[in-house]
Formats: C-alpha cells, sequence, structure tokens
C-alpha cells in the first residue's frame, strides 16, 4: 500500500484526487467533510438540501450550523459587503435557507459572521463543483463522523486546487477534424484547466508557430455555439473566428469549459430565468451570488505553450483575456475585434458587457441600465 501510495504522492497528487472526489459527491448532492488539522466541517450544498438532511444537521449541530453565502448574494439580500459571511442558523429551516439562497425579493434577517479558513474553502468547493454557491456548514468532530464513509478534503488541497490543475495540464488526444469552411482543421484535447471536462485547442489552417499566431479563447456556450439562442453572440463569434483563421494564414481557437463566465450550465439557466424577469446578465448572476466574472484564463495561456504558441494575435472585444495572457507571460502582438449579430434578445446583453464590463462593443445599442428588477 505505501507503494501505491508513493506513485500518486506528488506534489498535489493526493489532494487533486480528494478534491476531484469531492467534487462529485457535491455535485450529487451529498456531503463532504472539509478538514485542517484537527478541524473539521461538515458542508452541503443548498440546491441539494432536503428534510432528511436538516434532521441530520439538526441531530448533531446542537444549534451550530450555519448559511455561508458569498459577497454577491449578501449585497442583494441589502448588505455593503465585499467578502463573504454566515448567517447563524439555530434551526434547519429549509424555506428561510431557500430565501436566503435565492430569493429575489429576500432580505438579511440576522447578523453575519465572517468566514474561516474552512468556511472559504466549503464555498469555493461549491463554486468548482458548478453548483449554486451556498452552503449549509455544521462544525463537527471526528467522533461525529466516523464511520459514516464521507469524503474528507484538506482546506489546502481546495485552496491548490485551480494552481494544480494548471500545472497538471496535458495533452490526451488529437486528431484532424475538418469543419464547414475551415476543412484543414486539427483538434487537439487537453485535460485539467477550469471546468468539469477536457478543453480543446482548435488548430485553423496551418499556423506558423514560429511567429505570432491569431488565437481566440472561447468560453463553451451551449445554447449559443450549438443551438443559436438569440440571447447572446457567442455562436456568431465562434463561426466568424474559425471562418477568419481559415481564410487568413490560421490560427488557434481554444474552445474552453466555462459555461455561463464559469458559473456552469444550471446556474446560467437559473440566471437566464432572473434575465426573463428583468435583470441583465451581471445582475442575474449578482443575484445567484456570483461575481461579474469567475473564469480564469491562466490554464489558456498554458495550453497555447504546450503546442508551441508564445505570441499572439488575439480576436477578442474582452480586455480580461487580454490582461490575462499578457499576465501569463504571452507577448500580445494585436487584438482585433469580433462582431456579431445584434437581435432584440441581445442587445441589452451587448450593452451590458460593453458599459458594466468594458468589453470593446461597438454595436449601436443603448447604455445599459443597472440594478436589475425587485
Amino acid at each position: 500500500m505505501a507503494e501505491i501510495k508513493h506513485i500518486f504522492d506528488t506534489e498535489g497528487g493526493l489532494g487533486q484526487i480528494a478534491v476531484e472526489r469531492a467534487l462529485g459527491e457535491v455535485r450529487a448532492g451529498r456531503p463532504v467533510i472539509v478538514k485542517a488539522g484537527r478541524s473539521h466541517l461538515l458542508m452541503l450544498g443548498v440546491e441539494a438540501l432536503e428534510l432528511r438532511h436538516a434532521a441530520a444537521f439538526e441531530a448533531l449541530g446542537k444549534r451550530r450550523a450555519r448559511l455561508l453565502l458569498p459577497a454577491p448574494r449578501l449585497r442583494r439580500l441589502g448588505l455593503d459587503r465585499v467578502k463573504p459571511g454566515a448567517i447563524a442558523l439555530p434551526t434547519i429551516d429549509l424555506a428561510r435557507i431557500a430565501s436566503l439562497a435565492l430569493e429575489v425579493g429576500a432580505r438579511i434577517d440576522a447578523p453575519v459572521a465572517t468566514l474561516g479558513r474552512l468556511d472559504l474553502a466549503a464555498l469555493e468547493l461549491a463554486r468548482l463543483a458548478l453548483v449554486l454557491p451556498a452552503v449549509v456548514a455544521l462544525p463537527v468532530s471526528v467522533r461525529d463522523i466516523e464511520g459514516e464513509g464521507l469524503v474528507r478534503v484538506e482546506v489546502a488541497a481546495i485552496e491548490a486546487f485551480r494552481r494544480n490543475s494548471v500545472r497538471d495540464l496535458q495533452i490526451v488526444g488529437r486528431a484532424p477534424v475538418p469543419l464547414e469552411g475551415a476543412p484543414e482543421t486539427e483538434f487537439v484535447i487537453f485535460r485539467g484547466g477550469e471546468g468539469l471536462r477536457d478543453q480543446v485547442a482548435v488548430i485553423v489552417g496551418k499556423p506558423d508557430f514560429a511567429a505570432p499566431v491569431t488565437v481566440r479563447l472561447h468560453s463553451a456556450c451551449l445554447t449559443g455555439d450549438l443551438f443559436g439562442s438569440l440571447k447572446c453572440d457567442c455562436g456568431d463569434q465562434l463561426r466568424h473566428t474559425a471562418g477568419f483563421m481559415a481564410e487568413n494564414g490560421g490560427g488557434v481557437l481554444l474552445y474552453l469549459d466555462q459555461e455561463g463566465r464559469g458559473n456552469g450550465l444550471s446556474n446560467k439557466m437559473r440566471a437566464y430565468k432572473l434575465q426573463a424577469q428583468g435583470f441583465d446578465t451581471y445582475d442575474a448572476d449578482e443575484v445567484l451570488g456570483f461575481d461579474h466574472d469567475q473564469r480564469g484564463f491562466d490554464f489558456a495561456a498554458e495550453m497555447l505553450r504546450q503546442i508551441g504558441v508564445t505570441r499572439v494575435h488575439v480576436m477578442t472585444n474582452n480586455p480580461l483575456k487580454i490582461a490575462a495572457l499578457e499576465i501569463a507571460g504571452l507577448e500580445i502582438i494585436s487584438d482585433r475585434r469580433i462582431v456579431g449579430r445584434t437581435t432584440d434578445q441581445n442587445v441589452r446583453y451587448l450593452a451590458s458587457k460593453r458599459d458594466r464590463a468594458g468589453h470593446f462593443i461597438e454595436a449601436d445599442v443603448a447604455p445599459a441600465q443597472t440594478g436589475g428588477k425587485e
């Protein structure tokens, strides 16, 4: 057994495995133990909370359970917060918890405490699992959870997970995949990075990697890319980029598992429902507890380096992507805009990206309205 453990006990190795197992548990709606030294925290994502869980928490809790919420959600509850916080749960009241975590018109009803390291790690685990970033947490003893078979994960492993995912990024497959309008195309599949699926580098044509290469970082958008949703310009950007590269010396299109600006598909649908009620894209995310953009792009820079790209012409409207590639050490030679269609359904979305997130969009759309509908 010691020899088998040694195989995996590289820097972050066992910790990465533990976090990946914990992510599977959180997504499956099961509780996880977050630990540091002798301190243990029982956590469960709010979206999985049921009566049976409430009974178990109350049996263990002695009125010590609390609801962990990120700063954006606390601001929506009426607080001027830049850091996440905890709300005491004397009883596990499912209706109260659902209201505080998700209801549009809810307001704070109790004092909010500062989060400790275990709490912060529990919230990060929920974010990594792409579930709603709201957690019911309870300090427990080893005796409380002995024999329960719960997955346990160290705080340090959660804190290092994103960084180690970049370090562990590797190519796991590649093959030619001819595309309409870009018949000479190769897909290179990477494992690692953000999200819960593999990442793809789409090499269009025969770009000269010794020279600056045209590059786009494209976050996956199931609704826009595959189904042609009129609510965004993602599908237009994707197809325009591939066509441009095919006609202009080739390039690399990174297709990244960052649905909903890193929030995941289920949360993206929650945000869409809120947008249908009058919220703009950023206000809708804040109602759910998300900042304006959850994505990181350091792993995208590592993907480019692994296929030999170090100098780039970036195709993007997003200044964050340009800055992220520069910070990651790539040389930005130039940046180019990508224009999609303006529709009745996406005009507010485009205005919000331009006016609230600084995107380089010149579309003739009215200024974005902020604040959202209450």
